[in-house]
């Protein structure tokens, strides 16, 4: 069983803060994908300080092949304790999925792992293990493909507290407000940035503390192909298709010319549509045996400007819900950000001669450039991205 981790989060820093307490540590190694929340005490610097240390001592001593084990054992052995409160500096949790299927999980003070089955809450049972005198909770599974997981720092649960909620969002109320909002399409990102925006709701936009949400869903793979014009050499048309064609998954065709070369080579007929969703957009067309055929350089400049918004840290709901639009930009944007796990780009280099025109917006004459930004962005968030040139 071969299956796609999908790991996000979202950050927000206590109220008049420059840095963030927490810290987050994503690591993607050939076999499995390790997330690390860190949360150090206090806030501002000096906590901010502590969670990096925490989760860069764990993370690179994963990477250097270190069990986490060991990694948990050199954290639970070196990390000091405040004199006066006595506890740690830093709490953490730990998670290891790996592409088997095996997980491994360590929680040391922070709130405990959420583990979503198909939308429904399920235990994890945990083993208490003590290392130099902290105590530590392990556990070790199996995990399955629409497995959800959510891990919080405290600033979550403590939303609200003494303002909007008497006693704070407590553990069970964010258990249950995941649990309602849940879909089977519901992203990683989506979850993480959907629970951030109440907690800063709750916090009336003055965060009393840091607050992290870290959403790791398990998937099945989903491969998506997308053949970007014409090849330079129009004797590979029919090698090209046939080569797109025969991938799994999903397929989209940018480009007319690239359109009437697919139609040309698979006797289906284009049908064109007129409805204009965004005036900037031109309209998709349809291709039998095609998911999604769109215009080539603008919608794919428009569909880079979603794929730029989304990962950037600044994105906010209505950004990812702007992907829910009809026209073409939208609807390759969303393929390529919350069902692709994996994306083959068929590029040709044959060159465009409306794309030479000096008048014309420069960016109708990168098109390598744009596929380029498209596989770097999607590649930041974990997939894997091919591009065949032609």
């Amino acid at each position: 069983m071969s299956l796609f981790i999908e790991a996000s989060f979202e950050s927000l820093n206590k109220y008049n803060e420059e840095l963030c307490g927490d810290k987050v540590e994503i690591i993607r190694n050939r076999d499995s994908v390790i997330a690390v929340l860190a949360d150090g005490l206090g806030s501002g610097v000096k906590a901010n300080i502590l969670a990096t240390l925490t989760s860069k001592i764990i993370g690179t001593m994963l990477v250097h092949g270190a069990s986490i084990e060991e990694a948990v054992e050199t954290i639970a052995s070196t990390l000091p304790e405040c004199r006066e409160r006595g506890i740690a500096y830093s709490t953490f949790s730990i998670l290891q999925i790996f592409n088997s299927g095996d997980a491994y999980l360590v929680e040391f003070d922070n709130p405990s792992v959420l583990l979503l089955k198909k939308g429904n809450f399920a235990d994890i049972q945990r083993q208490i293990r003590t290392i130099k005198g902290k105590i530590i909770k392990e556990s070790r599974f199996r995990v399955v493909p629409e497995d959800l997981f959510v891990m919080i720092s405290d600033g979550v649960i403590h939303a609200g507290i003494g303002g909007t909620l008497n006693l704070g969002w407590q553990w069970e109320n964010v258990k249950e407000y995941i649990q309602r909002v849940y879909k089977p399409d519901t992203t990683a990102k989506n979850l993480a940035k959907l629970l951030l925006s109440v907690c800063d709701n709750l916090y009336m936009q003055k965060p009393g503390d840091d607050a992290t949400v870290v959403a790791v869903k398990v998937r099945n793979p989903m491969t998506v192909s997308v053949m970007v014009g014409p090849p330079v050499d129009r004797q590979q048309d029919r090698y090209v298709v046939d080569r797109f064609i025969a991938q799994e998954g999903k397929k989209v065709v940018c480009g007319g010319t690239t359109s009437q070369i697919v139609s040309r080579e698979l006797g289906k007929e284009i049908i064109t549509n007129f409805n204009y969703f965004n005036p900037s957009i031109p309209p998709a067309a349809e291709i039998e045996g095609i998911d999604l055929t769109t215009e080539g350089v603008l919608t794919l400049g428009k569909t880079l400007d979603y794929l730029k918004k989304y990962c950037s840290s600044e994105s906010t709901m209505q950004d990812i819900l702007k992907l829910n639009q009809k026209d073409g930009a939208s609807q390759l944007a969303k393929l390529l950000l919350e069902q692709a796990t994996k994306v083959n780009f068929f590029v040709g280099r044959a060159m465009n001669p409306a794309h030479q025109n000096p008048g014309l917006p420069l960016n109708l004459s990168i098109k390598l450039k744009l596929v380029d930004e498209m596989a770097e962005c999607l590649r930041g968030l974990g997939k894997e991205v091919n591009v065949e040139y032609y």
